[in-house]
């Protein structure tokens, strides 16, 4: 199957840098084209995760304990959440800059994912490689949903992401999510990166972005190293 043949790949691709890129390159790669082949794996609401009038009463923490638990013991899946002004900013601003990048580093090397958010709250990611060889033939190797309904009652966003490539870890999966919604989240990162990608890509710097995210990566795992061991 090609998720076979493409996890295999990932596997292969992964030890050597294989994005070399010129500044220009993400304007010649036609990525404005939508990903029609992309269906979204993940659950498309809340209550198909988990039914929202058990949480209703309950506390803000006692929220966010039940949710990180009930993920905890999923395989290919995590959750984690988000203060609700800044899960609703994400998703004002993903809708108006859809796409965006986000490297997985391995050894010495990396490869790069191609992000689309899909309205109302999905976002969806596929390997660029085969996205630039033929977009309707990109499948997402990862999806993950924002969740807002218990922002306007307690300041909370729910975020799920579900690995479906078994190319890819589940603590990548993890990163990706969580570095892919900074890029959104922190003003920063957003303007210099995120708006640069989607309205002005020549001048999008690709390599101070990969450098940076690259320290993000070696930090996360400085700080997870003791995780392993449990």
């Amino acid at each position: 199957s090609m998720t076979a043949s493409l996890s295999k790949r990932i596997t292969a691709d992964s030890s050597k840098y294989h994005v070399s890129i010129s500044k220009n390159h993400y304007q010649h790669c036609n990525i404005r084209r939508e990903l029609s082949g992309f269906s979204f794996a993940g659950p498309r609401n809340l209550n198909e995760i988990m039914k929202t009038e058990l949480l209703e009463n309950k506390t803000k923490a006692e929220i966010s304990d039940i949710w990180m638990s009930y993920h905890e013991s999923k395989e290919r899946v995590h959750g984690t959440v988000l203060k609700g002004s800044d899960g609703l900013k994400v998703l004002q601003r993903a809708e108006k800059l859809p796409f965006f990048i986000e490297p997985i580093f391995r050894d010495d090397g990396f490869f790069m994912l191609l992000s689309q958010f899909q309205t109302p709250s999905h976002f969806l990611l596929a390997y660029l490689e085969v996205y630039k060889m033929d977009p309707n033939r990109a499948q997402p190797l990862l999806t993950f949903s924002i969740f807002n309904d218990m922002v306007e009652s307690h300041d909370i966003s729910l975020l799920r992401c579900d690995v479906i490539n078994k190319g890819i870890e589940e603590s990548e999966g993890r990163k990706v999510m969580e570095f892919l919604v900074d890029c959104y989240k922190v003003e920063e990162e957003h303007e210099k990166w995120v708006k640069e990608f989607n309205e002005k890509p020549a001048t999008f710097d690709v390599d101070d972005y990969i450098a940076c995210m690259n320290q993000k990566w070696k930090r996360d795992d400085d700080e997870h190293v003791d995780d392993s061991t449990k």
